[in-house]
């Protein structure tokens, strides 16, 4: 959006200034870009971009003195610019070093008030601390209208980039990247992704049940993996990874409540595999049907998907987009829906097995 302010965050490694350069790479042929790096020399910036394939559309900046970035900004008016990094730059009048909070938001400040003068658009790069959070002021994540989050480990192959703040439009979106020695390429189908190779055909161990869920406006089909053990403590254990731990909590008393299941003796342990994290209540069902096939040691059809919300009563509410929902595990090769009761029947080329409560899904998966 021209005038706007986006900050990209993330670890060490994990490609922001490749991807930030690839994007200059593609504006630079329909407007001026300019890409200020504060990191590296201009020598190097242009060792990356000579790999990555950028040509020359791309005008290179090596400067941290933020009053000469926006001096030459505002004489070559460009339509994008990148600020690489925000913890790099100073501005001469501000007492403090690079870096500090002082800096940090009178820097950030000084290009808002730029973008929104100029009608340029500025991305700028924040580093990310070890607990996860962008160094610096929390000032910087209110002040800018997007927040775009680089996740993944910097020596793995993907990528994914998360938006944690949009104010135009969905703050729900992901992209999935694949990183090898030409730059980041997007991964156009993170369904087969997420699911790590597994497809309908596989067969799956207990504890495992595939979830078609909605992430942003893309339907996308995650595994959900659950263990279910003899806990050696007096209380049991209950952890979550890339699941709400509340969620889950509510699910396992569910199961204990309206499905006769005893799980207060047994540590319970549920993931979302691929690394995404999954939030939406559709996800309910899924999560249930993976502890009660693990609690069983009974393994899900390799061909099944399920979708639905959980009530605290054991039912099993609808799910909002359940045609695309169907889509996506069709086009992936499953064959079976697990859904709520209003949903019997064939759908979109599958079929369907309507369930009115978490009693009757398990009765009719793992049977």
């Amino acid at each position: 959006m021209p005038g706007s302010l986006v900050l990209v965050g993330g670890p060490p490694g994990t490609g922001k200034s490749t991807l930030l350069l690839q994007v200059a790479a593609s504006l630079g042929s329909s407007g001026t870009v300019v890409y200020v790096s504060g990191e590296e020399s201009a020598a190097q910036t242009k060792l990356r971009a000579d790999r990555l394939g950028v040509g020359g559309d791309v005008l290179l900046l090596a400067e941290t003195d933020l009053g000469v970035v926006i001096g030459a900004l505002e004489a070559c008016k460009p339509s994008v610019a990148i600020v690489d990094s925000i913890q790099t730059m100073a501005l001469p009048e501000s007492e403090s070093y690079a870096g500090s909070v002082t800096q940090i938001r009178d820097c950030a400040g000084a290009l808002m008030d730029f973008a929104k003068r100029s009608g340029c658009a500025v991305f700028i790069v924040g580093h990310v601390t070890k607990d996860g959070a962008i160094a610096g002021p929390r000032l910087l994540e209110h002040l800018v209208d997007t927040v775009l989050y680089f996740d993944g480990d910097s020596g793995g192959e993907f990528r994914i980039v998360r938006a944690h703040k949009n104010r135009f439009g969905s703050a729900e979106e992901i992209c999935v990247f694949r990183m090898d020695g030409g730059g980041l390429h997007e991964v156009a189908n993170p369904s087969e992704f997420f699911l790590g190779g597994a497809n309908a055909h596989d067969v799956r161990p207990s504890g495992s049940c595939i979830v078609a869920g909605i992430v942003g406006s893309r339907p996308v089909l995650v595994e959900v993996q659950a263990l279910v053990g003899e806990t050696g403590y007096g209380t049991p254990r209950r952890l979550a990874a890339n699941l709400d731990h509340a969620r889950m909590a509510m699910v396992i008393a569910v199961l204990e409540r309206r499905a006769g299941m005893s799980l207060g003796t047994f540590d319970v342990y549920a993931s979302v595999a691929g690394g995404l994290r999954v939030a939406e209540p559709a996800a309910d069902l899924g999560i249930a049907l993976a502890i009660a096939s693990a609690f069983r040691g009974r393994a899900l059809a390799a061909d099944t998907i399920a979708f639905g919300e959980l009530g605290l009563s054991g039912e099993v509410r609808p799910a909002a987009q359940r045609a695309r929902r169907l889509a996506e595990g069709r086009r992936l090769g499953f064959r079976t829906a697990v859904a709520p009761i209003g949903e019997s029947g064939r759908g979109d080329g599958m079929r369907v097995l309507g369930v009115r409560d978490i009693g009757a899904a398990i009765a009719a998966t793992l049977a």
